[in-house]
Order: C-alpha cells, then structure tokens, then sequence
C-alpha cells in the first residue's frame, strides 16, 4: 500500500496533503526535511530541516469539509473534541535552535480518511518522534517499506507496540 490517510506516495516522494488541489498547501518529505509547499508554485513556502524537529504530530480530519471555517463553528457549537477546522489538516512540530512549536497546514484529499489510517498515522508519527527517527521520514524507501508494513494494522491498541517494533526493525 502507497498511503496511510493523507500521506501517500507521488512519485518518487511522500506527500501530505493533496498536491493536485487548486491553490492548495501539502508538505513533501525530502531528505532535508519537511518542505512546506503550495500546488503550483516551483518553491516551497518554508523548509523545516530535520535536524530542529524533535517531536512530530499530525491532525488530520476524515472528510474535506471537516477543514472548513464552516466547521470551526460546527466544533464550537458542538463542543466537539474532533479535529475540524482550518487547523484540522495540519502537522506539529516542537523544534530546537531555537525551541519552538511549528505547524503547517494541508489540504484534505477528495477521499475520505478512515479511522483506522487516521490513527495508525498519528502513532507512526508519535513512534518516530520517540525514537529519534525523524529524519527517517525523508527516506522513500525507508518509509515505503514502514507504511507497507503499518497500514494493514488494526485499529487497536495494540497496534502501538508494534508500529514500534516496525520502526525500530526497517533497517536505517
């Protein structure tokens, strides 16, 4: 399997977000770090090197309308805990030199997210954060043969133990 939620593979390169949407934002993983671009332009808006991320988190909604300003006031109407909004499509960082919380956002694919990758993404992130594995993320055929191995997982708690193991067992 090329994807886990929205992060899928284009090309020779992982992507988050939709980079085909019209004036939308999506974050390549290159070997550098985390380029934060806008669909059609040739240059990135930002580039977040690897070397300041210390830890890693993404929000991501299940549906594109989810990541609408109509949304936020849905959440706040609702006094719901789910991620809608315009930040419901983003990744965290906490980076160093200096220290620092750092997101971008991205946009939603037309396909829906399912639960089950939406969480088995969030603790891939949470499991490369903790062992100091950021880096690796900007490696294609790394994370190729870890989202092969992840995105058929259960969506159990279980399944935090062993996208652990994965991480640690694809050879760096």
């Amino acid at each position: 399997m090329n994807r886990l939620g929205p992060l899928g593979l284009v090309g020779d390169r992982w992507v988050i977000g939709d980079p085909e949407r019209e004036g939308g934002l999506h974050l390549v993983l290159t070997a550098e770090g985390l380029e934060h671009r806008e669909s059609g332009t040739p240059e990135p808006l930002e580039l977040l090197p690897w070397s300041r991320v210390m830890q890693l988190d993404i929000r991501t909604a299940h549906w594109d309308w989810m990541a609408t300003r109509g949304a936020a006031v849905a959440k706040w109407v609702l006094q719901s805990r789910a991620d809608l909004g315009r930040n419901a499509c983003s990744v965290h960082a906490l980076v160093r030199h200096p220290y620092d919380d750092w997101y971008a956002r991205y946009s939603h694919h037309e396909r829906a997210y399912t639960e089950a990758h939406i969480f088995l993404l969030r603790l891939l992130f949470e499991a490369v954060s903790q062992a100091k594995l950021t880096h690796r993320l900007g490696d294609a055929e790394w994370l190729g043969a870890v989202v092969e191995q992840v995105a058929p997982l259960p969506h159990r708690r279980s399944s935090v133990k062993r996208i652990r193991e994965i991480v640690s067992a694809v050879p760096v």
